[in-house]
Order: structure tokens, then sequence, then C-alpha cells
């Protein structure tokens, strides 16, 4: 019978004409009502939805449904309905990873769905039944990407995931210590301390690596450029490759700035044909599906079933390598594509992750994609033992792996044999005719300090037979003291000029006091902001505040705060406005800057003032330097860790160009 009333919808909507104007009948929502309805679609999202509204949406909806409510006239949804039915779709209670190809094509089903709904009503009810039917990992994916990407998320904040999905960002004790407490209806606070031992020197870093923070904008860049886009889904992303490579290669800086002031090198690279020598113990597990892998010390990479052999990721390498030596990648049709260019990068990096922009993915492989399930299947390459799939499988807690950072300098490094292969910049590049940096000084001591972080653990637990009680996790995190930037600019041109201003924080030593050189130090440097000034003719002083930064975010709304906001509002009969924590994608503002030792670690400060634009005369604000702006064009016309994207086999070149000036300085670490 359901599939004789599917099969009637299907030919009601081929007959329905398009209604793009739908949504213009409909009655505005305000942001307020969207927020309640995202929060308590999210909220305990492994239990059955608790709210009646949501549920007399669930329960009524196929019998209701609409097609012509939909721009696609139904054919997303139909799809969609028609495999549930057919019992193809994973059950609730499983593990989802994004890195399986089948649960992937099951929240994109979804996420399709979401997106062909011309009205924020249709939305919330397609929302509301497939929560009740669908896996929890792929429905809370295609719901926040969808509020990313679709029209009808704006102004809606996206509740943190680590008070969503809490297990994928808490340890295994904490968890059980929240099961214990909400079973015996005793309230508590539990400290969570960072895997390992001190028998591990990586446990010094691990406050990088696991911050929760991190690990949010983590895979909310991914959520925001992902692999999967096609520009089908309404708009091209500008740059998204480049950005891959960038938004990395700043992982993999910061991480290595932890290491100097932890005393210890910077990573070393991954290789396929060596050992891995780190191993890790995750001491997480999932809510449904036990622990995470563990991986031993010193182990090869091993074929793993149904994935890739050893020797197909070295051929991957070689291709890519191959590319970068001749200059050009190859499409399937045997034409070439010229990357001995600033545009290459961008090609480079959709080849490298790869995603649908690559333009040859059957030849050039998915190095980066496919060596993250390579790497979390070390445990169990044959999948002998039924493992779930490991903590590289997930861009939530891929970073808690110090094995991801050795991976993507093993990638970082092949971007950097195609930025080594350019000319060095020249005076004449670098050059800005009558402009010139006078002074830079700081406001404020530059000083970093651990302090202690409180999250919601309410959908950590079980609480269909258990009364509430408040329950939460405090791990200690890096923050700084707030400090700003005084740049004494001088514009000696008879007219006011535009000027991008580009500040970067360079570690001066090695972890045994050897200073870097110009060339190897460049590729350490931290991006730590990005802006535009309009210069007078003669003397600026231009004040840059930490807390302005293009590079980060301040730290997300909790959700319990969320919620409370957005019921106050709906039952007030007023509005939301949250711009402030719309976007979760950036580095955390806290982490701005790196740990520092407590006598003092040496670093430079190199601000360089450029003539270029950004594209358009509009203001740029916000996080833009690693997240772009949301359906435009990337703001900077310069290729990005411009001017330290290329060698620098001679200092003077920067020393002698009147508008790049560095200061050396110091960070420190210890009690705010």
């Amino acid at each position: 019978m359901k599939l004789l009333v599917l099969c009637s919808l299907v030919v009601a909507a081929a007959a329905w004409p398009s209604l793009s104007d739908f949504q213009g009948d409909q009655p505005v929502v305000t942001v307020a009502k969207k927020q309640q309805d995202v929060n308590r679609l999210l909220h305990r999202i492994y239990d059955d939805v608790t709210y009646p509204e949501l549920n007399a949406a669930a329960d009524t909806f196929e019998a209701t449904l609409d097609v012509t409510r939909y721009k696609d006239g139904g054919v997303a949804i139909l799809r969609l309905l028609k495999e549930l039915h057919d019992h193809r779709l994973a059950s609730r209670h499983r593990v989802f990873s994004l890195f399986n190809a089948r649960q992937r094509e099951e929240a994109l089903m979804l996420f399709e769905v979401f997106m062909q709904c011309q009205t924020w009503e249709e939305f919330s009810r397609s929302a509301a039944f497939f929560r009740k039917h669908m896996n929890e990992g792929e429905f809370v994916y295609a719901l926040y990407v969808t509020i990313i990407h679709s029209p009808l998320g704006k102004g809606i904040v996206l509740p943190p995931l680590y008070e969503v999905t809490p297990h994928l960002f808490t340890n295994s004790e904490i968890i059980n210590k929240a099961y214990a407490a909400q079973m015996t209806n005793t309230p508590g606070s539990f400290r969570m301390n960072f895997t390992g031992s001190r028998r591990n020197p990586e446990q010094q870093v691990a406050y990088f690596g696991e911050d929760i923070g991190m690990n949010v904008h983590h895979v909310t860049w991914h959520m925001d450029f992902p692999f999967w886009w096609t520009d089908s889904y309404g708009h091209h992303i500008d740059r998204k490759g480049e950005l891959f490579f960038w938004v990395h290669h700043q992982l993999s800086a910061r991480y290595n700035s932890e290491r100097l002031s932890n005393w210890l090198d910077v990573v070393d690279e991954l290789s396929w044909e060596n050992v891995i020598r780190d191993g890790f113990a995750p001491h997480t597990s999932y809510k449904f599906g036990g622990e995470f892998p563990a991986r031993p010390d010193n182990i090869r990479f091993t074929d793993v079933r149904g994935v890739a052999r050893v020797r197909d990721m070295v051929i991957t390498e070689y291709r890519i390598r191959d590319a970068i030596a001749r200059g050009y990648i190859v499409n399937p049709n045997g034409e070439t594509i010229d990357i001995s260019n600033d545009h290459g990068i961008d090609i480079l990096g959709d080849v490298i992750e790869s995603s649908t922009y690559s333009p040859n993915v059957n030849y050039y492989g998915s190095l980066h994609n496919t060596a993250h399930i390579m790497l979390g299947r070390q445990g169990d390459p044959q999948g002998k033992f039924n493992m779930p799939p490991g903590v590289m499988e997930h861009f939530e807690t891929a970073t808690r792996d110090p094995s991801f950072f050795r991976l993507h300098k093993y990638m970082d490094n092949i971007f950097k044999e195609h930025k080594d292969s350019f000319d060095p910049y020249s005076k004449d590049d670098l050059a800005f005719p009558g402009v010139s940096i006078e002074s830079i000084n700081i406001d404020g001591e530059l000083r970093t300090y651990f302090e202690e972080f409180e999250f919601d653990l309410e959908n950590a637990a079980d609480h269909s037979e258990f009364s509430d009680v408040e329950i939460s996790a405090r791990v200690p995190r890096l923050n700084h003291k707030e400090f700003a930037y005084n740049f004494g600019i001088n514009n000696n041109n008879d007219d006011e000029v535009e000027a991008a201003i580009r500040v970067y924080l360079c570690p001066v030593r090695d972890a045994h006091g050897v200073e870097f050189t110009w060339d190897q130090g460049r590729w350490h440097c931290i991006e730590m902001d990005k802006f535009w000034r309009k210069l007078s003719s003669g003397a600026n002083m231009v004040v840059r505040k930490s807390s302005e930064s293009s590079v980060t975010r301040p730290d997300s709304m909790s959700f319990k705060v969320l919620r409370q906001k957005a019921d106050e509002a709906v039952t007030g009969g007023y509005d939301l406005n949250l711009e402030k924590y719309v976007e979760a994608c950036g580095i955390p503002d806290r982490m701005l800057l790196p740990k520092g030792k407590t006598n003092g670690m040496d670093f430079a400060l190199m601000v360089f003032v450029t003539p270029d634009a950004h594209i358009d005369e509009s203001e740029v604000n916000g996080n833009h330097a690693h997240c772009g702006r949301h359906g435009q064009p990337y703001p900077d016309t310069r290729p990005m860790g411009y001017p330290l994207d290329r060698r620098i086999p001679d200092k003077r070149v920067f020393l002698e160009t009147p508008s790049t000036k560095f200061i050396n300085v110091k960070i420190f670490h210890g009690e705010n």
C-alpha cells in the first residue's frame, strides 16, 4: 500500500508545475522560532522526541505530504521515503562516519530533501519526521550542513557539537560518571583529563589536538567546505582547494608552535613505507558501538580491505608529485590544466583532498580522504574483529590522534613542493609605493594561561527511565590575555590608499635552540590577522585588537543558554539576533597565541602592508581568513599565506622593503 501511495505521489510530482514563489505566500517565521525548532530537533538526539509539536508533525508527515512544497517537485523526498520503506537506510543507534560511502549517501539524500524545502514550515516538518526515522549521526550531519548552506538557515546558531554529540568529545571515564550520576539522581561536574600519560611525550601537546573548540573548528570547516559539494546545490565555493591547503597548513603550523612551546621537535611526516611511530589509545567510546579502536606504537601501514592497498597510496602520491614537477594536471580527456600559476594551488588542493571539484579523481585518487580511512583502520585492517571506525574517520575526533598532524605534514610537504617551484618574490612584487611601516607596538603582555571550561553532558545520558540531573564536564583549555597591535604607517602619496595588513607570528628557534633561517621559518609562521584599512595621506596609527582577528571566532553559546534564549523570545513575541555566534568555523579566539614558555618564548611578529585591496568595496568582517564568506568570492586577491608562501633565499628582499617590518616578541605562559 505504501509503495502504491509513493508511486501516485511520483506521478503527481511530475504533473505539478514548479512554484518558485510559494515561499512568498507563507507567513514569515522569526529567527527565534527557527532557532527553537532546531534546538528541539537536536535536544537529547539519541532519545525519542518529547516535544508534542514535533511529534505531531512527524506522525502526520506522510499523510499530509504535498510535493509542490519542494522546489524539485518532490523528487528528493520521494526517493528518500522509498529508501526508508524498503528498509535500506541505516538504523538508529548505529555508528555514523562520513567516510563510509553508503552512510554519506544516506545523509546527503536527507540534505537534498532539506535543501529542496521552499518554506521553513516544510523544512521543520520534514526534519521532525526524519529525526524519528533516520540514524542520529546522519540526521545531525544533514541538519548542520543544511543550516550552514540553505538560505532558510540564515541567522540560526548551530548548538556546539560537543554538547549535542558529547561522546565524540569526551573520554569514556567522564561518560561513565555521567551515566552513574544520572542513574543515582546525583548532580555532578567531572574534571576531564587529556588522553595519555606522562610517559608519552605527545601528552604534552594533547591540550591542542583535544581542545573541543579546535575540534569544532575542524569539523565545521569541513561542513562549510565539504568534499562532496557540487555547484548544483546552489553556489560555487570559491578557492575551496586552496582553503583546504591553507587551513590544514595553519593547523600544522600552530601544532608545531605548541610543540616548540613544550620543547618538542616540529612534527615529522608520515610515510607509507616507514613505521607509524606513535600509537594512540583514544579512551573514548561511541554512544552505541563500543570503544574507539586503539593503535600500538611502531606498526607499518597494512592494506585495508575494501579501501586501498598501501601501494595504491604510493602510486597516488607519485602521480600528484609528477603533476607538480610537470606543472600541469591531466583531465580525463587527456587535456592539460596548467597549475604553474597562483591558481594552481586551488586545483592541487581539490586533487589532494580530493573533492568533487577535482579535475580527474579516477587518475589522481583521493589522497587525503583515503589516508584518513587507512590510518583509522590500522587497528583492524582486514575487518577481522568488526571494529568500529577509528578517530581518524570522524572530523570531530581526528585531531586527537597525533598522527593526524603527521599525516597532514606529509601532505603539507607535497603542497610545499608546488609552492617552492615558483620564483621568490622580488622587491617589486612586495613594494607598496609611498607606504612605509614606521613602528609596531603591542598594548598588553603576550601571556597565555590555562583555564577550566565547563560544558553540559545532558545529551550524553539516557533520559527515559531516570529523572533529569545537572551533569557536566570540566576541561582545562588554553587562553590568553587580551592585547592590541598599534601600527604606525606612513602614506607618502597625495591621495588616500586602501591597504591589506597581514600579520604573522613566526617561531625563531627549533626545539634545540638553533635559529631558523628565514626560508625555514616562514613555513612555520602562524597567520594572526588579515584586514583592510584606508590610509590617509600622511601619518596613520592603525589599532587592531586581538579579539578582532579575522582568523578566530568567539566561544560558542552553550546549548542550554541557546534553548533558554530561543524559548524566551518565542514566548515573549520578540526575535533573536545572535549573529555573533552564527559562524562556528574559525580558530577559537582564546587560542590565537601559542602557549609559549614560563620564562618567555621568542617569536618574530611580521607585518606586511600590501596595495592589493579586497575584491569589492564592502567592509569585510568576521573570520574570513580561514572560512571565507559564505556563497561569495574569497575576499583577498592574493595567494593565501602571501608573501610567506614562496621561498625566501635572500631575507634582504624583505628587510629592505619599507612596507614590511618585524619585531621580536616573547610569549609568556603562567597564571592569568
